[in-house]
């Protein structure tokens, strides 16, 4: 086709730019049998600079859905790549769909690529899919981050993520699928009115004529996505001087906090709580505006505190009371305890909130890490009823309780809304 873009040049520079230091080798494709992923898939066949395997979510919410995932899996062996169909079944039925079915799409992969022992997991998210986004967050009133949409590039679950086709738009994907002889399957659902990206996607027909077309969008986010950087690294520098950890509380200088420009300190706040909560995703500024400036707040399962100078956040004891994990296991996404040396735990031991019941058992203050708030949300080890240690309250200081590290996004993804 005259005047066609060279996809495979642009494939081969994109992931050139994405993993410049070329350690990534083993690397995974998520393919829906869509176009966008399928081009990808054929894409990356023909560069060739790693060893590749392929994975299908079945989210099991089309009867079409089990005959797709056999087609990507036929399109993979033609290229000679593995394939593995990865099921979703754990639909509650309840909240939105589309955003839980993300969510159990992206853990599926994280778990597959882990066991595959991969370096990254390519997505096909294309320059219309970026411009989707953009429309989307400028009608939630999304600020910076927000419209810095989706990164060529990012880390969740552990894993290293990576959009080659971000730059690609789908018509020219789909040019040289047909070009190649391939073919791909048509969601029914991306014709469904009901859902917001559907709308914002028959919206971008419209806005083209006013200038605002998938081009002059995908720029705006790539500004964006600059102008955040500069905030980042502001937050970085404020975070050093005025925050410190205790024993998984996180401290500010609230004088020093409230001083910040607005963005920075908004930034540092939600941060925090997203590092607390384990959770990839900030409160409406709504919510942190009215938590920040509060004096006792809970929010996204933290309590906020302020008590002179300090501005203290911690677990919320109600946001753990029923969570419960087999002792040697990670608790709340990130404590663990371990035993003392040449102790073998009882097979039954499990970690769960220290509350009050628990706490009534260190009466020794003098043995108490936090106050008595954080306590209550603190890991505790429990023998059924009976309370066996806890680090943080004094209770068998031989026993330790350690953060592990988290994984949230909870910097620049953490603010995204």
């Amino acid at each position: 086709m005259a005047g066609a873009p060279d996809l495979p040049a642009e494939f081969a520079e994109s992931l050139s730019q994405l993993m410049p230091d070329s350690r990534a080798r083993r690397l995974g494709l998520a393919v829906s049998g869509g176009s966008d992923s399928m081009a990808m898939m054929a894409l990356a066949a023909r560069w060739g600079g790693a060893e590749l395997w392929v994975a299908t979510v079945d989210h099991g919410l089309r009867p079409e859905s089990a005959t797709e995932a056999q087609t990507v899996a036929k399109a993979a062996a033609r290229l000679g790549l593995p394939h593995a169909t990865l099921h979703w079944q754990d639909w509650s039925g309840r909240g939105n769909l589309q955003d839980a079915a993300r969510q159990a799409r992206r853990r599926l992969l994280a778990q597959w690529a882990a066991s595959e022992g991969l370096d990254a997991v390519l997505l096909g998210h294309t320059r219309d899919d970026q411009a989707e986004t953009v429309l989307l967050r400028l009608a939630r009133g999304s600020g910076v981050d927000g419209l810095a949409a989706m990164p060529a590039r990012f880390g969740a679950h552990g894993l290293l993520w990576l959009r080659p086709l971000l730059d690609m738009a789908r018509a020219d994907l789909r040019d040289w699928l047909l070009a190649q002889g391939l073919h791909w399957a048509d969601d029914p659902s991306n014709e469904n009115t009901d859902f917001d990206r559907v709308k914002a996607r028959q919206l971008r027909a419209l806005l083209a004529p006013l200038g605002l077309s998938d081009t002059r969008l995908a720029e705006t986010a790539a500004r964006m996505a600059e102008a955040r950087h500069v905030l980042e690294l502001a937050a970085d520098t404020a975070q050093a001087q005025l925050r410190q950890d205790q024993h998984g509380d996180i401290l500010f200088d609230a004088k020093g906090l409230d001083a910040l420009p607005a963005d920075t300190r908004y930034r540092l706040f939600a941060r925090a709580l997203c590092e607390i909560a384990s959770s990839p995703y900030r409160p409406r500024m709504k919510a942190l505006r009215a938590a920040l400036g509060a004096h006792r707040a809970t929010l996204h399962g933290c309590l906020i505190t302020r008590a002179g100078d300090v501005l203290r956040i911690t677990r919320e004891a109600q946001a753990v009371a029923r969570l419960r994990a087999p002792f040697g296991q990670i608790w709340d996404k990130r404590w663990q305890i371990t035993a003392p040396p040449d102790t073998l735990p009882a097979q039954d031991l499990h970690i769960a909130a220290l509350g009050e019941n628990g706490l009534a058992l260190c009466p020794d203050q003098a043995g108490w890490l936090l106050p008595r708030p954080s306590l209550l949300a603190s890991p505790a080890v429990w023998d059924g009823a009976r309370l066996v240690a806890a680090p943080l309250a004094g209770l068998a200081p031989d026993w330790h309780a350690s953060l592990c590290q988290t994984d949230t996004g909870a910097g620049s993804a953490a603010y995204s809304h």
